[in-house]
């Protein structure tokens, strides 16, 4: 089957050639004057789009085309139409590819709670990696189950329970107190402590079940995204350097980085609309 474009361009070739009307070749070749005198669109706008594609996944090296559309549509205000999008995405050969995991068949653990407002349910966890110098640091991560939003990122080389009450504290004097807070059962957590920083906050300290990191799987997948996003990206000097870009990625996954679970949107655009 010829397309319409071909016979376009048939149909415009014999009305050079042959010196005849445009009815009469539109009428031979079979397409209508309205398929002869269609102008296609200029693509210019199709530059622009692949100019966004590149620059953004240059710099945001594990997104795939789902955050890379709905960045543009939903932060940037674009009305490009996915398809359009995705086409462009795919002639510029910038699709990534997914290597399937193997999954392993486990008991079904205890459902996880989800919450239905700002401040119900925080939780919290530690990362650890290594900078150039060889010695092994610790990220302390806390996030709003409700929105996704990551609330702190505390960076050092030990970080031990008072260190975790005093970064809590210090979210709560901006962010407000949550209802409760949950966790794993590092020594950290179930200190004596922290049970009775919890108790005189009256927070509930939820802790899973040993052994089923996935009743945490809110935090444990915003571990992934700072693991991939950046802290495996860069070489890093120092834990100030560290804490440094941790404080200004923080910002950009708040304010500009659209987030799945929230149906594109950014954790902060969806605080928003709560509101």
């Amino acid at each position: 089957m010829v397309k319409p474009s071909r016979l376009r361009e048939v149909a415009q070739a014999v009305v050079r050639t042959r010196r005849i009307s445009i009815r009469i070749a539109c009428a031979a070749i079979g397409i209508s004057e309205t398929c002869y005198r269609f102008q296609p669109k200029l693509n210019e706008e199709n530059d622009l789009i692949a100019d966004w594609l590149i620059r953004l996944t240059a710099s945001q090296r594990n997104w795939g085309f789902g955050l890379c559309f709905l960045y543009l549509r939903n932060i940037k205000g674009f009305g490009w139409n996915h398809k359009r999008v995705y086409r462009i995405y795919r002639e510029l050969e910038l699709n990534l590819r997914i290597k399937p995991k193997k999954r392993l068949c486990r008991e079904k653990p205890d459902a996880l709670a989800v919450p239905v407002a700002v401040n119900q349910l925080w939780s919290m966890d530690f990362m650890h990696d290594r900078p150039s110098n060889g010695r092994s640091f610790r990220l302390f991560n806390v996030i709003d189950d409700f929105n996704r939003e990551g609330l702190g990122i505390e960076v050092d080389f030990s970080l031990p329970t008072e260190r975790v009450i005093r970064s809590l504290d210090q979210i709560i004097e901006w962010r407000g107190k949550p209802l409760q807070i949950r966790c794993d059962n590092g020594p950290e957590y179930i200190s004596t402590k922290l049970a009775e920083w919890a108790f005189k906050r009256t927070i509930k300290l939820v802790y899973i079940q040993p052994g089923n990191p996935q009743q945490n799987a809110y935090v444990e997948r915003y571990n992934r995204t700072v693991r991939y996003e950046w802290l495996n990206q860069h070489l890093f000097e120092s834990v100030a350097e560290v804490q440094e870009y941790a404080t200004c990625w923080l910002w950009t996954y708040n304010h500009e980085r659209p987030n799945m679970a929230n149906g594109g949107l950014t954790p902060i655009q969806k605080l928003t609309k709560a509101a």
